[in-house]
């Protein structure tokens, strides 16, 4: 008899989207088919599968031990998820046609089917990074007498959903800083720099709209910008390794002495990005919007507003949360804001207390004695007197006006 040979040996998923990309959660039930093509007849002793999420890290550093002594110092940590095995032909299958712990395939196609369930706890979401990894696959084994065995592992993506429809991250975030240049002795004016975007939670393909207003009182010519970059945090042995990314960045004009820029809403795109990674206790990845100003010959003055990457979007009607969100970040314009033209005037005092109400509650009503006679006193009839007195007539003019003050300082006049 002709021995038969493994033409391929492929694994599908059973994909949950519409996509048919393997992508799947903590709690999910992962299944697929071993796919097994041969050509002629061949002898099995087993088709196994193993299925393992873990993260890991791993980086190395120089030391020094002394003159003309050097060594590697090796750091790495792993994290294990899951580990799953099943048997797919072999003993513990009990076929009917194995002969001495073997099993025969014929010549053609064949599939076997596997399926296991990820943990319900949360996963760290798939992630490769300059020093470590997160990653979740499945590996065939195929197992024949007197032979190699025949191996196959593919990768599945695990995401962690992060739902930015949530009040921490639905939240504006904002903030201030200023700069004074010095030489020497001489100090020029200061540089100011105020940012505000609507929210802390985004996700990929979404723009940023940020708020900004640079004014420039020094005597240098500055450059407003603004960049998402990523931080990517692997621990190990007690030692932490970081990378720091550029993810999207933009360029405002060049500002000169004594002038002011103001970004209403302008927009900086988020790319396909991995989303943050805050659960995971040896690999971290987080993000921020920096909005700096780039000062020549100086330190660049820079303000940091922190952003988590969710894989949720914005529901922009459907949640009652971001509704209420987007209505308090569109009412608290921290740029200006600004009263009407001529306000309205209160209602008057007979549209409020007629007098009718006014004559009756002149008079004390109670149930109890003692409180009527306490009641009775000079006291009293003054005070219920004094509550219903007419508030003093409505003007737009303040009888006592105070001098005008300038809050804010201009730049110094050269």
């Amino acid at each position: 008899m002709v021995l038969g040979k493994v033409k391929s040996l492929t694994i599908s998923f059973d994909c949950l989207n519409d996509s048919n990309v393997p992508v799947y959660s903590s709690g999910d039930t992962v299944s697929g088919r071993v796919n097994l093509e041969v050509t002629g007849e061949i002898r099995v002793k087993s088709l196994k599968i193993h299925a393992r999420g873990h993260a890991k890290v791993r980086w190395t550093e120089s030391r020094n031990a002394g003159s003309n002594t050097a060594y590697t110092q090796n750091y790495t940590e792993e994290v294990e998820y899951f580990n799953h095995k099943d048997t797919l032909i072999g003993p513990e299958r009990d076929e009917d046609n194995s002969e001495d712990g073997f099993h025969t395939i014929h010549s053609g196609r064949h599939e076997y089917e596997f399926s296991f369930e990820l943990p319900q706890t949360p996963l760290a979401t798939s992630f490769e990074g300059r020093h470590g990894s997160v990653r979740y696959w499945v590996r065939a084994e195929l197992h024949r007498p007197w032979l190699l065995p025949v191996k196959l592992k593919k990768e599945f993506t695990v995401f962690e959903h992060i739902d930015i429809n949530t009040p921490s991250l639905l939240s504006p975030q904002a903030g201030t800083k200023e700069k004074t240049l010095c030489c020497w002795f001489c100090t020029s004016g200061p540089i100011s720099l105020s940012a505000k975007i609507e929210r802390k939670g985004y996700t990929p393909g979404e723009s940023i709209q940020i708020f900004a207003e640079i004014e420039n009182c020094s005597s240098r010519m500055v450059v407003p910008k603004a960049a998402v970059y990523q931080t990517q945090a692997f621990y190990a042995k007690g030692k932490m390794k970081e990378v720091k990314q550029l993810v999207a960045n933009l360029r405002g004009e060049s500002l000169s002495s004594g002038k002011t820029e103001t970004w209403d809403g302008r927009p900086l795109k988020i790319p396909p990005v991995s989303p943050s990674i805050l659960d995971c206790s040896i690999i971290r990845v987080e993000y921020a919007l920096m909005v700096y100003v780039d000062i020549p010959g100086a330190m660049d003055l820079f303000l940091n507003l922190p952003l988590v990457i969710g894989t949720i979007p914005l529901h922009p009607f459907g949640s009652r949360t971001s509704s209420v969100s987007s209505q308090c970040s569109m009412n608290m314009n921290w740029l200006g804001l600004t009263l009407p033209e001529r306000p309205e005037a209160p209602p008057s005092y007979a549209d409020v207390v007629t007098e009718e109400q006014r004559r009756s509650n002149l008079v004390p009503s109670s149930t109890c004695e003692d409180f009527e006679r306490a009641l009775q006193g000079p006291l009293f009839a003054y005070i219920q007197e004094f509550r219903f007195l007419p508030p003093p007539l409505y003007s737009e003019v303040d009888p006592n006006p105070e001098p005008a003050t300038n809050d804010r300082p201009s730049c110094p006049s050269r």
